[in-house]
């Protein structure tokens, strides 16, 4: 499995499937709030910028997937997103599922002066359950997701760690 991760890491068209399932779900988030007519909450927002910034790290990987620096960035901004989406989707179920007056999302979304991205206005509560399928609403579908996307990510992030470690310490001459 460790040749396999390692083979698919210098493949452009494995960081390109990471970065088109994110981006469809970005799609289907867009679906939802324009069509459907579901207004993102702050939490939801959050956990959509975890998912643009697994589409990032999978272009970023496609852009050189032979170079070893590229597939580092690449994989450390996959781990750091997959990890802070699969946290907010945590928080996110865990509000809904157990309301409290004590426990609420924020009203406003709170990024650095320096990013555009605080200019959005959500629309919505937390604890409001808009959509589900199969009995599992959005957030807890995030969960099961970016779940996926850090499993995948750990695996060959170690992966690509022993490779380097065997390379480094036992083909030395």
């Amino acid at each position: 499995m460790n040749q396999f991760m390692i083979f698919c890491s210098t493949k452009r068209v494995a960081w390109l499937l990471l970065a088109l399932t994110a981006f469809a779900l970005e799609l289907i988030a867009l679906y939802f709030q324009i069509v459907l007519l579901l207004n993102p909450c702050v939490l939801c927002t959050y956990q959509r910028y975890a998912l643009y910034g697994i589409v990032v790290a999978g272009l970023l990987g496609a852009i050189a997937p032979n170079s070893p620096l590229l597939r580092f960035f690449g994989l450390t901004i996959w781990l750091y997103s997959a990890w802070q989406g699969l946290i907010l989707a945590i928080k996110h179920t865990d509000i809904q599922l157990h309301p409290s007056t004590f426990v609420t999302c924020k009203f406003f979304i709170n990024f650095p002066f320096w990013l555009p991205f605080g200019k959005q206005l959500p629309s919505n509560d937390c604890t409001v359950h808009q959509w589900h399928f199969c009995s599992m609403k959005i957030p807890q579908w995030l969960i099961l997701i970016f779940s996926v996307y850090l499993a995948v990510a750990a695996v060959m992030f170690i992966s690509q760690c022993l490779s380097t470690c065997k390379r480094y310490f036992f083909n030395k001459k």
